[in-house]
């Protein structure tokens, strides 16, 4: 791939996130998660980091981050994860292919 593109990091920080401050589009069941090992899948898949695995074994998310590419509902389990489209006009406008 030609430099002039730059690396993957610096052309993902081109892109503009509207932040729904009042609704995440992402909902973690905790139980099913913990009991399926969904929560450590999709610590380990999400490029963006939105997930992390608390010390208490419960996951957060940082829905914020989110490019909504879709490795998360790739791998979890039924009941695992709610994912829904951000509100109109919120989440991630790519600037970059």
């Amino acid at each position: 791939m030609a430099d002039y593109l730059g690396s993957v990091p610096e052309r993902l920080a081109r892109n503009v996130y509207e932040t729904d401050e009042e609704q995440s589009h992402i909902e973690v069941n905790q139980e099913i998660a913990r009991a399926t090992g969904t929560g450590k899948l999709i610590v380990q898949v999400c490029p963006a980091h939105v997930y992390a695995e608390e010390p208490d074994g419960t996951i957060s998310v940082e829905y914020a981050a989110c490019l909504e590419c879709g490795a998360c509902r790739a791998v979890a389990a039924p009941g695992a994860l709610t994912w829904h489209n951000p509100r109109g006009g919120m989440g991630i406008a790519f600037r970059e292919g």
